[in-house]
Formats: C-alpha cells, sequence, structure tokens
C-alpha cells in the first residue's frame, strides 16, 4: 500500500456543502441590495444643508464682534487735503477744504474719518471746526476706533470736550468690546477718568470682552503706583463695584494683592467693606 505524506493526512476532511453558503454569497443570493445613489443624494443634501445653516448662524453671532465694513477707495484729491490737514491740526486748511467741498466723513486707507484723524493726533481746535460741519464723532475705521473712542487711549481732556457737543455714543465699544473709560484706566488718565465720568453717564461697570470693568483693568494692567491708585480711587468715588469679578470670579482687590499692589489692594477691602458689609473685605465676590 502506498503511504500518503504525514502533512496531507493531517488536513481535516472536507466536508460536503461548507462552501454553499459562500459561494451563496457571491452570488448575490444571501445580501441584501445596499442603497442606491438616489437615496444617498436624499439623504446627504439634507444633513449638508443643516451643516452649512449651523455655520450661517455662528457667522451671524460673531458679527457684532467683527471690524465695521467700510468701503475702500482711494480719497479724492480734495479729500485727500482734509485728511492732511484734519491729522496736521492745520484748522485754516480745513476750513479750506470744507469749503472747497470736501467731504467731511471721507476716509483713508484705514477707514480714518478727518475728525478720527485729528483726534489721533490730539487736535481739538480741528475737531471743534468739524463737529461744528456736522462730523460724526461716532464714525468708526478698521479696527472699530471712533474719534470718541480714541479719547480714552490718548487720555485728552481737551479733545473729550470738543466731541461732547457731537453727541457720542457712550455705549459704542471698541474692538474689545469696551468703552473710552476702561483704557483710560488702564493707561493711568487720571484727569480723563474723571472728566469723562462727572461729565457723561459712561457706565463705569461696563463689562468689556475679556470680562474686565474699568476697575479690574486698572489693576490688573496697571502697575500699581500712584496714578493707577488714584484713578482707582475716582472709580469707587463714581460708583465702581469693588465686588464684580472677572470672567474667573476673581475681584479687583484679590488680583492687587497677587501682584503685590499692597495700597489699592487695601483701598478696595474699604470699598468692598462699605458696598457689602457683609461680603466686603473677605475679597470674594
Amino acid at each position: 500500500m502506498k503511504r500518503v505524506p504525514e502533512r496531507e493526512s493531517a488536513r481535516p476532511p472536507r466536508r460536503v456543502g461548507a462552501t454553499a453558503p459562500r459561494a451563496a454569497g457571491r452570488a448575490g443570493l444571501s445580501r441584501r441590495p445596499g442603497p442606491s445613489p438616489l437615496f444617498r443624494f436624499c439623504f446627504c443634501v439634507p444633513a449638508l444643508l443643516v451643516v452649512l445653516a449651523a455655520v450661517v448662524v455662528a457667522l451671524s453671532v460673531a458679527a457684532p464682534w467683527r471690524s465695521p465694513v467700510v468701503a475702500k477707495k482711494s480719497p479724492s484729491p480734495t479729500d485727500r487735503a482734509l485728511l492732511d490737514a484734519a491729522q496736521h491740526g492745520d484748522v485754516a486748511a480745513v476750513r479750506a477744504a470744507l469749503a472747497a467741498g470736501a467731504d467731511r466723513e471721507a476716509r483713508d486707507e484705514q477707514g480714518r474719518t478727518p475728525l478720527l484723524r485729528a483726534a489721533l493726533a490730539d487736535e481739538p481746535a480741528v475737531a471743534e471746526v468739524l463737529v461744528g460741519a456736522g462730523a460724526d464723532v461716532n464714525a468708526q475705521d478698521d479696527r472699530s476706533d471712533s474719534p470718541w473712542l480714541v479719547t480714552g487711549v490718548t487720555g485728552s481732556v481737551a479733545m473729550m470736550r470738543a466731541l461732547l457737543p457731537g453727541g457720542p455714543d457712550l455705549t459704542l465699544t471698541n474692538r474689545y468690546g469696551g468703552v473710552s473709560v476702561i483704557p483710560a484706566s488702564e493707561r493711568g488718565h487720571v484727569a480723563y477718568v474723571r472728566a469723562v465720568l462727572a461729565e457723561t453717564d459712561i457706565d463705569v461697570n461696563h463689562v468689556n470682552r475679556l470680562g474686565w470693568t474699568a476697575l479690574l483693568e486698572a489693576v490688573i494692567l496697571g502697575d500699581g503706583g500712584r496714578t493707577h491708585q488714584e484713578v482707582v480711587e475716582v472709580l469707587l468715588a463714581a460708583g465702581a463695584d469693588p465686588l464684580l469679578p472677572d470672567a474667573e470670579g476673581t475681584t479687583a482687590r484679590a488680583h492687587a494683592e497677587r501682584r503685590g499692589f499692597r495700597a489699592i489692594a487695601e483701598v478696595l477691602r474699604e470699598a468692598e467693606i462699605r458696598t457689602d458689609p457683609e461680603r466686603g473685605g473677605t475679597g470674594r465676590p
């Protein structure tokens, strides 16, 4: 008898019909038909529309955070003369340009009007002429700066007063969501902070997009010296809430203590007690 090799004899016997299901599957007898291309299209398009709608909603919600869209065009020679004269404080040239038909709301390449240029250069005499001619004190440029808002940056009380007859919008905000008293407090413009709080109804407790009030910003971004201490005192006298915390729940006093501003921290502790005897002095909101 012929001997079968061991490797072959070790192979298990083949069962009859073992490949039948597989063959049937290959033949398509047991597989369900997949979705048709039309079905896939009808299913995917609504889902895509939902995603696009969500994107549109998100962009519309974020729209107020973006800078105003200003039409870009080169100013005419007459408008250019007005823009340059305003920036350089040339009152006579400003009057001449206006008389020649220059647009008082002309825009430069950054979207700045003649009045905004004058405010940035701190030229109150020019501002008085432009405001008298009807220039908009609230016109914002590509960075969301307006003539009124930049007075808080420059700290110019004279410019602030030159713009008041133009009816500034005290709720208008810069690119950080702040009103003019906030950057003024950060920069230690004591005279401006005192004047704008005394001569307008600006909200001393306005909260910007960073979660900071003028009081918080004076402590967080200030240097803790006598100037910023005076700003803190002026803000508190005008009704700033010392217990109003930032977005993380930290009060101005807690920030002052962390930064080692002992004098400011003590001023704030006393203000907390006056504001709320039960919570005051604890440093907690």
